[in-house]
């Protein structure tokens, strides 16, 4: 890539708003007067190259990052205006200043207003305004590229990775994610289910020394209890019934990349001393193996439960915890960043409606005033899928209200028998033993609790969990039991 282009993407402005001294280029067809001014410029600490023409100084342009640059106005083949010209239309980000004899003022002047930054005459007045002029003409050129560089990290703070979000509370999630991207912390993302955890790890990923390295998901709750280990850090052969084969695990797959655990408060205890072991030595044993292999992995774990919380009722290893947590990025929830719902929206509604092949482009102010003032219990991702529900039954190219499946009476077909069940239930208790009429009434209450909880947040068992102060595991297995959860999983 060449200057120019690396100076198109700002890698140039981001180099130059440091405090390094300014650099100059003098381009002038007398050998002295390139002499006299470069000796003038490197004496007030300022670092200076010389050309003798046009073509030279756009070659020098074109490789070095310069801050100003002092044109003879007369000079063969290419002039001092010709020359400036040259730059703009290759975007060499310079200052110029024309350098002209005393005749040629009012040509120095039309330059000035064509895009030089000063002109000086020659013989020059004294050295002092030679030093102060460029020195002026680099400060400028400097406070240009630092607004520049301030205006793309704006629009980046719009949107990082596959996050969304321009409010100050996601700025803060950027500004943090940014600064840990480059080094190999661990981090630990908390936050609501639905408010893009994952999506944090990716982009922190990308952003990331390792982006060209595998970037391997894994969640922690999915996976059978007595698979978790192998899954993690794979078996060798015959180390339990139906190891058929020896298979690499997953922080295996990840070596020299990123390895996301979601909903890492659920690891069993087994797995959390293995996970410790891998985060403090970097090395990990397959299952049914003594051997050991270092692996290179950065790990980012995340949680939507209170992991001190499962620290004091024994579920989870206090030392594990401050392992884990170098680095914790909290993402709030969308109720707590609500100004961000038009800007989310209409990316869903960009994307799906490209997905879908739907003409619908707009939203209308009736219905995003319905998306600001629902609470969003799902976060982020019940706002995608409304808008995507939305896109498919818009029957114009304007979402409506009447379009958005917000506030509508869900479908309560299996709430009713249970109802029934329980009101059955009293009506005979009596005639039963009390062990027994206890756990009729039992069993009938949690399904219609279960069922009214997962129905109210539209099947997410995390939220639902939330809600009733349970940890993702413990209502899993509730739900479960009351014949309702298999209905509901995610």
């Amino acid at each position: 890539m060449t200057l120019s282009a690396r100076r198109a993407n700002g890698e140039s402005s981001a180099t130059r708003i440091t405090d390094a001294p300014p650099r100059v280029l003098v381009v002038d067809d007398e050998p002295e007067l390139r002499r006299s001014l470069a000796r003038l410029l490197l004496s007030r600490g300022m670092g200076v190259l010389t050309a003798g023409g046009g073509m030279a100084a756009i070659d020098i342009l074109k490789k070095e990052p310069i801050d100003v640059a002092l044109f003879d106005l007369m000079m063969p083949n290419i002039d001092g205006i010709e020359l400036m010209e040259r730059t703009r239309a290759e975007r060499l980000e310079v200052e110029v200043i024309i350098m002209t004899a005393f005749g040629d003022v009012e040509t120095a002047v039309k330059a000035v207003r064509a895009g030089a930054y000063h002109f000086l005459t020659k013989p020059f007045r004294s050295n002092d305004e030679v030093v102060l002029t460029v020195t002026k003409a680099a400060e400028r050129r400097r406070l240009v590229d630092r607004t520049m560089l301030l205006e793309r990290r704006l629009e980046q703070m719009e949107k990082f990775g596959e996050l969304i979000g321009n409010s100050s509370k996601m700025q803060d999630v950027y500004r943090l994610a940014l600064g840990v991207a480059p080094t190999s912390s661990t981090v630990l993302i908390l936050g609501e289910s639905g408010t893009g955890k994952e999506l944090t790890a990716r982009a922190i990923h990308q952003h990331s020394p390792r982006a060209d390295a595998p970037f391997v998901a894994v969640n922690c709750s999915a996976i059978p209890v007595d698979l978790v280990e192998s899954e993690l850090f794979g078996h060798v052969r015959g180390a339990f019934t139906g190891a058929t084969a020896t298979r690499a695990g997953l922080f295996e797959t990840a070596h020299r990349g990123t390895i996301f655990l979601d909903e890492v408060g659920d690891l069993p205890p087994l797995a959390q001393v293995k996970l410790l072991r891998a985060l403090q030595e970097g090395e990990i044993k397959r299952v049914g193996s003594n051997e050991t292999q270092t692996v290179d992995v950065r790990v980012i774990a995340a949680t939507n439960v209170d992991l001190k919380g499962r620290i004091a009722e024994g579920k989870f290893r206090e030392d594990l915890y401050y392992r884990l947590n170098v680095i914790a990025i909290v993402l709030p929830s969308l109720r707590e960043r609500k100004e961000d719902v038009p800007l989310l929206a209409y990316h869903f509604l960009k994307k799906y409606s490209a997905r879908i092949g739907s003409d619908v482009q707009r939203i209308s102010q009736e219905a995003m005033r319905v998306l600001q003032g629902h609470g969003w219990p799902g976060n982020v991702r019940e706002l995608e899928n409304a808008i995507e529900h939305a896109i498919v039954f818009c029957k114009d190219r304007t979402l409506s209200p009447a379009d958005l499946p917000l506030g509508k009476a869900p479908n309560r077909s299996s709430v009713v028998p249970v109802r029934a069940e329980i009101q059955a239930a009293g009506t005979g208790l009596v005639d039963l033993p009390y062990r027994e009429a206890k756990m009729r009434a039992l069993a009938a209450f949690e399904a219609s609790y279960f069922n009214e909880l997962l129905e109210r947040t539209g099947g997410n068992i995390s939220e639902a969990a939330r809600q009733a102060g349970l940890d993702r595991s413990n209502f899993r297995r509730a739900a479960k039991r009351a014949k309702l959860g298999s209905r509901h999983d995610n």
